[in-house]
């Protein structure tokens, strides 16, 4: 936790910066949201090919050391009300283990991951991040790596791998980089008036007031308390190569980003779908315009609310037309605080889910894979648990495939809240409004949609069962030119194809598929007797709840 100072005096020689944007928010009014598995960033990398371990441990540690963020300690200074950091602290040192040497199983290796990636942080006394190595064979390697949101973000992700790659191929050379000199965050933090920011916050106030700061999604809520309720999953479609291209043409005429179209999917089927019609919506905004904070780890990221509204007439290219507009305006307004607009908004919102607006949409742009060297390929690894902060976060990826670009739709949602039937029904939904925005956008968002219905497969016939799982193999990896015991990655997947794999298999079999047991079952042969399994299981009474 964080250790509290009356005064701000500082005894101890440290220098103390003020943290500034999501850590001056929330953090100081709700000091245990710095213990919530939503607080942290864990990442998982799974390398194949052989690895020198002893360099990709010095290579992390090097960059550990390197930012002072990631080596920051905090405090809280409770009559000034803020956060507060020193960054003259110790790294933290990352670990080498060995499953073979340990005896470690699977299921021990994936404890030991799980356990990693959610211990909490005393963020008092220890840096704000951790890594071990685990060699689990030759050929096979994991990276885990978690940070404290406090001081990362997506961006920040993805610069600390690219610099344990670059550190990591020097070592194998023998070269020794010369570290240049990074900005202190402190010194890139953008300082305001407290005038500026009440004249910023009223404007902002003023373009959301009125519109609910719920959201009524289509699904059957489970009542859920607790931290249980922020166990999390993932649904994931992409759309084809020719409905992406017609409606990215359309996106395009109206001035609009595959976030904006993104947006407008996701309103014009909740209208489409419940009774609302008026939505504010969350995205986070990467926060790095200036230029210093290029080479700069930190918690630059903020989550900004815009408001879309659906009218009785309105067509596809209508609501495009108003995302835009709506964005924009948000855009302008990415620095107001959060937390000052939900409190004039919503006074009586819960500290456990996100003040405003329990729905976010963001443009999903992080690195599928990591190639260490030409030898050695890192994909990133489902995280499991998952942990989420919304109601329903999608995430909007555009992605080039051999037969042309693709528009990647993702929902990650509460398990123990909702149903994993309810989101992929939504999943459809989407779909469908993206085929009525992409082929007739001139239509009103509003007419009425068919659930299309599809004869299940004879999950008692092994013959049926694997031609199930070829058939959407063909589909999610667009080719036939796989055989039954090759693996998944080995055939052209990857970590988001393996997400599409799970809803349509999910989908096409009526059954519940995780994303771990297609990981442990990366073959068509092998993920037809997992259907096969789930078909069984099904029929058998079950004692309660997972």
């Amino acid at each position: 936790m964080l250790p509290e100072t009356p005064n701000g005096a500082s005894p101890d020689g440290h220098t103390w910066y003020p943290a500034t944007r999501v850590q001056q928010g929330m953090w100081v009014l709700d000091r245990d949201a710095l213990l919530r598995p939503t607080q942290l960033v864990p990442t998982v990398v799974e390398f194949t090919g052989p690895v020198d371990h002893e360099v990709l441990v010095s290579s992390v540690e090097k960059a550990l050391a390197r930012h002072p963020s990631l080596r920051a300690r905090f405090r809280l200074d409770i009559k000034r009300r803020r956060v507060e950091y020193h960054t003259d602290g110790p790294p933290a040192e990352p670990a080498l283990r060995d499953a073979a040497v340990e005896g470690w199983s699977e299921d021990d290796v994936d404890d030991r991951v799980r356990t990693l990636s959610g211990a909490p942080f005393d963020l008092g006394r220890d840096a704000p991040a951790r890594a071990e190595i685990i060699r689990l064979g030759p050929e096979r390697t994991l990276l885990v790596l978690n940070v404290h949101h406090i001081v990362f973000d997506g961006v920040s992700r993805g610069m600390l791998l690219d610099e344990i790659r670059s550190l990591y191929r020097a070592g194998l050379d023998g070269v020794e980089p010369e570290p240049s000199d990074l900005p202190h965050p402190a010194t890139v933090a953008a300082e305001r008036t407290p005038e500026e920011i009440e004249e910023q916050v009223a404007d902002v106030v003023g373009r959301l007031r009125g519109a609910p700061p719920e959201v009524r999604l289509p699904f059957t809520r489970t009542p859920c308390e607790g931290e249980e309720s922020l166990l999390g999953a993932t649904l994931a479609t992409a759309l084809d190569e020719e409905t992406t291209e017609k409606a990215m043409a359309v996106a395009a005429q109206e001035g609009c980003t595959p976030f904006m179209v993104g947006v407008a999917l996701l309103a014009g089927t909740l209208a489409r779908t419940g009774p609302q019609r008026d939505f504010l919506i969350a995205f986070a905004w990467p926060g790095r315009d200036d230029p210093a904070t290029a080479d700069v780890i930190g918690m630059f990221m903020t989550t900004v609310v815009l408001r879309v509204t659906v009218g009785p007439g309105d067509t596809w290219r209508d609501l495009l037309s108003g995302v835009r507009v709506s964005g924009m305006e948000a855009f302008v307004d990415s620095d107001v605080p959060l937390d000052a607009v939900s409190a004039a908004l919503n006074p009586d919102r819960n500290a456990l889910w996100p003040p405003l607006s329990p729905v976010l949409v963001n443009l999903d742009e992080a690195p599928r894979s990591l190639e260490l060297t030409p030898d050695v390929t890192g994909r990133l690894r489902p995280l499991d648990p998952m942990f989420v902060k919304y109601d329903l976060a999608m995430f909007v990826r555009l992605e080039d495939t051999a037969g042309g670009r693709r528009l990647a739709l993702s929902l990650d949602y509460p398990v123990n809240v909702f149903g994993h039937t309810d989101v992929s029904r939504f999943l459809h939904d989407l779909r469908r409004s993206a085929a009525g925005l992409a082929t007739f956008p001139e239509k009103p968002v509003l007419e009425e949609s068919v659930r299309p219905t599809a004869a299940p497969a004879d999950l008692d016939d092994p013959t049926a069962r694997l031609e199930l799982v070829r058939s959407v193999w063909n589909e999610v990896l667009d080719t036939d030119e796989f055989a039954d015991d090759v693996s998944f990655f080995e055939a052209g997947g990857d970590s988001l194809l393996l997400v599409l794999l799970v809803e349509r298999l999910g989908q096409v079999s009526g059954r519940e598929v995780r994303t771990m047991d297609l990981f442990r079952s990366p073959t068509v042969s092998g993920q037809a007797e997992l259907i096969a399994g789930a078909a069984a299981s099904a029929t058998e009474p079950t004692g309660g709840n997972r």
